[in-house]
C-alpha cells in the first residue's frame, strides 16, 4: 500500500504531503481543486508520460516521491532482486524529478533507474483506474493470465508443470531450429574443419625439426666449400714433400734431445709434443670427413620439401610449429563435438515431436480446467453485476485455440451483452461511461483477491451514475478495499460516505499563487462536504440530515 505522496512544484502544487491509510479513501472536492493533479502524479512515479508542462511556473523541476509498504508482496522483492535493487525492510521508495530540459532523474530506494523500469514495477504496487481508461482488466492480453490468477491451486500447478516442460521444449526446438537452418553452412564448416585437420596430421610435425631440417639443408648447399676445405687443410697436415705433421715431430725431436740437457726447454718441448699429436688427431679427422663425404642430392630435395610443407602450415595456421599443433587440438575436438551434435540431429527431431506431444496432452488438461474455472467465474461476475442493476447482463469467457505457446493452446476474451437481445461483444468495446465503470467495478471485486496489487486508485470511475447505482458502487467500491488499498476520486456523495478516510482538496490564492490544499476532514468536516456534494453550494439543514444520515448507514 501507499504510505505517503510528497508532490513538488507539480502544476498548481507548491509543496504537499499526503499520508494515505489503509482500507477505502476518498479525494473529494471542487472541481479544478487538483484532485486529478494528484492521481497524475501518482502516475509519473510509476512511469507515466513527463513532461515539462508538469512543472509549476518559476521552478526549474518538480519532485514526486511515492513511499509505499511491500512487505507481502512477492512480485515485487522478485523484481527487485532481478533488478540489482537493494530492499529497505518492507518498504519501497520511488522518487522522481522532471527537469525543464526534460531530463528525468528516477530512483528505486535511491538507485538510479530508468524510467522503463518505473514502467515495469507499476503494475506491481499501483493500479489507476479512469473513466475512459481500461488499463489491465480492459486489456486482451491479459484476460488468460487474469482468469488463470483465480483458478484454483490445482490449475496453478497444473500450469507451472506445463511451462516447465514447454522451457525445455523450447530451447529444444530452438536448437533443432538452428541446426536445420544453417545446415548448409554447418556442412562448409565440418568439410573446412575436416580438410585442416586432414592436412596437420598428414604432415605429423615435430617440435624442433624445422630447426634440425634448417641446419642439414646448410650443410647440404654448402657442400663443394667445405670439400674444398677439408682437401687443403688435409694437403697442408700431410704433404707429401712438406707437412705440418712432419715439420712438428721434427721440432718435437730436436727439444727433446737438448730437454735432458737443460729442463729449461721441458715447457717448450711438451706444447711441441701436444701439438705433433694434435695435429696428427686433427689430419685424421680430416681424413675420415674426406673419405665420407658426399653430395646427396635427394636429401636436399626431401629436406627443401619438408621445409616447404611446414612453412605453408605455418602461413595458415600459426606463425610456428607449435602454434598450429595447439590450433590442431582445438579442431579437433570441434570436430568431435559437432560430429556427435550431427550424429544426433534425428534423435533430436525425435525427441522433439515427443515432447510435443506430451505437451499437448497437458495444455489440452489444462484448458479443460481452464473451461470449468471460467463457467464459475461467468456465473460470480454476473452476480457482482446484478448487485450493481445489470441484471439482464451476460459475461462470458470466449476461448480460441491456438499453436503451443507458454501458456498452453488457449486465447482467452471476455465478452459481454448488457441487455436483453444484444449480442456478446469484446469487452474493450464498450464504451457507455455508466456501463464501463460497473463491468470494471465488478471484475476489480472479482480478481482484487488474487492480483496483489498494493493500491487500487479510481479517478472519477462513477462517473455517469446515480441514485441506487450509485450506492450500489460504492458498496463495491468499499468491498475492494477490504483486499487492497483503495484511493478514490469521486464526486458521489454514496461513495465518499462509505470511506474509511476522506480528504478534501481545495485551491486557495497565497501570495498571488494558486495553492493546492490537502487535509483531512473530521466527523463534522465530513457531514458539511457531503452535504455539499448533496446540495452544491448551498447547504441546508437538511441536506446536513441527509449527509448524516449517509455517513451512519456506511457505518452499518
Amino acid at each position: 500500500m501507499i504510505q505517503e505522496l510528497t508532490v513538488q512544484d507539480f502544476a498548481i502544487i507548491s509543496n504537499l504531503t499526503i499520508p494515505f491509510k489503509e482500507g477505502m479513501t476518498v479525494l473529494t472536492g471542487e472541481t479544478g481543486a487538483g484532485k486529478s493533479i494528484i492521481i497524475d502524479a501518482m502516475g509519473l512515479i510509476v512511469g507515466g508520460r513527463g513532461s515539462a508542462d508538469y512543472i509549476r511556473d518559476g521552478a526549474e523541476r518538480c519532485r514526486i516521491e511515492g513511499s509505499f509498504f511491500v512487505s507481502d508482496n512477492e512480485k515485487v522483492a522478485t523484481f527487485l532482486e532481478d533488478n540489482g535493487i537493494e530492499p529497505a525492510d518492507g518498504q519501497l521508495v520511488i522518487q522522481r524529478e522532471i527537469y525543464r530540459t526534460g531530463r528525468n532523474n528516477c530512483r528505486i530506494n535511491g538507485q538510479l533507474v530508468t524510467t522503463k523500469t518505473l514502467r515495469e514495477i507499476g503494475p506491481f504496487i499501483v493500479d489507476i483506474h479512469g473513466q475512459n481508461e481500461h488499463q489491465e482488466l480492459m486489456q486482451v492480453q491479459n484476460h488468460l493470465r487474469l482468469l488463470d490468477q483465480y483458478a484454483p491451486s490445482d490449475v496453478k500447478e497444473l500450469k507451472e508443470m506445463y511451462q516447465e516442460k514447454y522451457q525445455k521444449y523450447d530451447e529444444l526446438k530452438h536448437k533443432v531450429t538452428h541446426l536445420l537452418n544453417n545446415e548448409k553452412e554447418f556442412v562448409q564448416r565440418m568439410d573446412m574443419l575436416t580438410f585442416q585437420y586432414k592436412e596437420i596430421e598428414t604432415a605429423q610435425l615435430v617440435v624442433g625439426e624445422e630447426e634440425s631440417l634448417i641446419e642439414e639443408r646448410r650443410r647440404l648447399v654448402n657442400f663443394q666449400k667445405i670439400m674444398d676445405s677439408l682437401k687443403k687443410a688435409y694437403q697442408y697436415l700431410d704433404n707429401e714433400e712438406i707437412n705440418a705433421v712432419s715439420l712438428s715431430g721434427a721440432a718435437m725431436t730436436e727439444m727433446e734431445q737438448i730437454e735432458s740437457i737443460d729442463t729449461e726447454y721441458a715447457e717448450t718441448t711438451e706444447l711441441l709434443r701436444t701439438a705433433y699429436y694434435s695435429l696428427q688427431e686433427a689430419t685424421g679427422r680430416v681424413n675420415t670427413s674426406l673419405e665420407q663425404l658426399e653430395m646427396d642430392d635427394e636429401r636436399l630435395i626431401v629436406i627443401d620439401n619438408r621445409l616447404d610443407i611446414i612453412r605453408q602450415l605455418k602461413r595458415k595456421y600459426g606463425e610456428t610449429v607449435e602454434e598450429v599443433l595447439v590450433y590442431f587440438e582445438e579442431i579437433s575436438q570441434e570436430l568431435e563435438s559437432q560430429l556427435d551434435t550431427t550424429t544426433d540431429v534425428t534423435k533430436l527431431q525425435e525427441q522433439l515431436i515427443k515432447m510435443e506431444q506430451e505437451l499437448h496432452d497437458i495444455a489440452l488438461k489444462l484448458s479443460e480446467k481452464r473451461h470449468q474455472v471460467a463457467k464459475v467465474l461467468e456465473e460470480n461476475i454476473m452476480s457482482q453485476l446484478a448487485s450493481l442493476y445489470m441484471e439482464q447482463a451476460v459475461f462470458k469467457v470466449a476461448f480460441t485455440q491456438t499453436d503451443l505457446t507458454i501458456n498452453g493452446i488457449d486465447k482467452v476474451e471476455f465478452y459481454l451483452s448488457t441487455n436483453v437481445g444484444e449480442s456478446l461483444k469484446p469487452l474493450t468495446k464498450i464504451v457507455s461511461g455508466g456501463e464501463l465503470s460497473r463491468i470494471m467495478l465488478a471484475l476489480k471485486t472479482i480478481f482484487s483477491t488474487t492480483q496483489s496489487i498494493t493500491s487500487i486508485v479510481f479517478d472519477e470511475v462513477d462517473t455517469g451514475v446515480s441514485g441506487r447505482v450509485a450506492q450500489a458502487i460504492a458498496e463495491k467500491i468499499h468491498q475492494i478495499g477490504s483486499h487492497s488499498q483503495v484511493l478514490c476520486i469521486t464526486h458521489l456523495p454514496q461513495v465518499a460516505a462509505i470511506a474509511d478516510t476522506q480528504y478534501f482538496i481545495r485551491k486557495l490564492v497565497k501570495d498571488n499563487r494558486t495553492q493546492t490544499q490537502v487535509s483531512e476532514l473530521t466527523e463534522n468536516e465530513r457531514v458539511n462536504e457531503i452535504a455539499r456534494m448533496l446540495s452544491g453550494s448551498d447547504v441546508t439543514e437538511l441536506t446536513k440530515e441527509h449527509a448524516k444520515e449517509l455517513l451512519d448507514l456506511a457505518k452499518k
